[in-house]
């Protein structure tokens, strides 16, 4: 079992720290419990442009430059990440450096000058993602799940990087005001996971002490259903047309989510999967198809993936309800279930070997568990699963009612993909 240390500074800021052996990295990662989904639709994106103005100098490091020559000059990987419910910063360095890694990325948070000129430069950064992304039918299309799932009346629908409008005319005091509703000490944790120096605590304490401490945040809105089509169409004269086929699913901390998981990979989770089998390798249908859950904090939603062409899609939308519709009849048999359960926890080892891997892990652990579970913990439960277990969550989840879908190609008419989900 993994150890872990869990202590708070004075003013409330949270501490995880995860030895591993036989590495010589060490990764700091700061979570920040925000995200698009905490957003209002006039500051749509907000949370997402800071995230890329934290990396725009501080009033110690003055610019970009400053900052990164710093890291590279020392070999670090260092980025940042922004979702619907939470927002990370990490530096993965040679554990001789530790002190850099916790200097910088403290300093980031804290000090970062949001400087008029570069506001204005990273707007129209910010605005040529949005257009790549757009661009791409394989980037769009979990997107224009999520909102066809979630609907346009709820944050979770919306799109992370917001409307372009909003980038283009976001304020500065905008900007600020909602960096400090949320960066603060009570909404973040800092994880240091990998080879840990013995004054560690020293370390972390001097860099993050001076956070500021604040009111808490403003709750997030909690999802609630309402009535919205079942089919969302993004019309683009493709080849090769994307669809996105699933369901709104389990949050964090829902007993289900496990065995979601194992029914994840029987399904469309690797390359003896049920549906690589039937809809790549013996009708050659598609050329890419997988199945996954995302959860969030209240909710989560599973999807089915699949990019093929145009003329094809009606018989792989036929094979891949067909095979929804037998998780829900037919029992998954004793081997699948093993091999699906030895998967997820080969893909666990493999991953916790990395020191950001490890850090991620007991972040969002930390962000929405009820408590924090190590891996091998997470692996028991997945362990437990039963295939009346997975059989049950097919059936709560695989309801003609509840299905939705998204669809990137050359297609104006929702009614023919209307009449596919009734047959699940």
């Amino acid at each position: 079992m993994t150890p872990y240390h869990h202590r708070a500074l004075p003013n409330g800021l949270r501490i995880l720290t995860v030895p591993l052996h036989d590495t010589q990295a060490v990764t700091v990662f700061v979570f920040a419990k925000v995200g698009s989904r905490y957003e209002r639709r006039s500051i749509n994106g907000v949370s997402h442009f800071i995230e890329h103005l934290m990396f725009k100098g501080t009033t110690k490091r003055p610019n970009t430059l400053a900052i990164s020559k710093l890291l590279d000059g020392v070999g670090a990987n260092y980025n940042a990440f922004t979702s619907k419910d939470w927002t990370g910063y990490y530096v993965k360095i040679n554990h001789e450096h530790t002190p850099l890694a916790l200097d910088i990325v403290s300093d980031m948070l804290q000090h970062s000058k949001f400087d008029p000129k570069e506001i204005e430069r990273e707007r129209g950064v910010i605005i040529e993602e949005i257009k790549m992304y757009d661009e791409n039918p394989v980037m769009t299309i979990e997107d224009l799940f999520e909102a066809v799932v979630f609907g346009d009346h709820h944050q979770l629908g919306w799109n992370i990087a917001g409307p372009q409008a909003v980038i283009r005319n976001v304020s500065r005091r905008d900007l600020l005001t909602y960096r400090d509703r949320y960066y603060h000490a009570g909404n973040m944790w800092v994880v240091v996971a990998g080879k840990l120096s013995p004054h560690l605590d020293r370390e972390i304490d001097r860099y993050f002490r001076t956070v500021k401490r604040r009111p808490a945040n403003p709750p997030f809105r909690p999802y609630k259903v309402a009535p919205q089509p079942a089919v969302k169409l993004k019309k683009k004269e493709l080849e090769q047309v994307q669809i996105g086929l699933g369901t709104r699913a389990y949050g964090y901390n829902d007993k289900r989510l496990p065995a979601l998981n194992v029914l994840s990979v029987i399904l469309g989770g690797n390359m003896s999967s049920r549906l690589f089998i039937q809809v790549r390798e013996r009708r050659g249908l598609a050329y890419s198809v997988s199945a996954g859950a995302n959860p969030y904090e209240d909710t989560g939603c599973f999807m089915v993936h699949a990019g093929l062409e145009k003329s094809r899609l009606q018989d792989a939308l036929t094979v891949i309800v067909a095979e929804l519709k037998k998780l829900k009849t037919t029992p998954v048999t004793s081997v699948e279930l093993k091999r699906a359960k030895e998967f997820l926890r080969g893909k666990m080892i493999l991953s916790i070997e990395d020191s950001d891997s490890l850090a991620s892990w007991y972040g969002r652990q930390a962000l929405f568990g009820k408590k924090i579970l190590t891996p091998e913990q997470a692996l028991k439960k997945v362990a437990a699963v039963t295939a009346k277990d997975v059989q049950r969550v097919a059936r709560h989840l695989f309801r003609p009612s509840a299905m939705r879908l998204a669809v990137v190609g050359p297609y104006a008419d929702a009614k023919p993909f209307t009449k596919i989900l009734k047959q699940v």
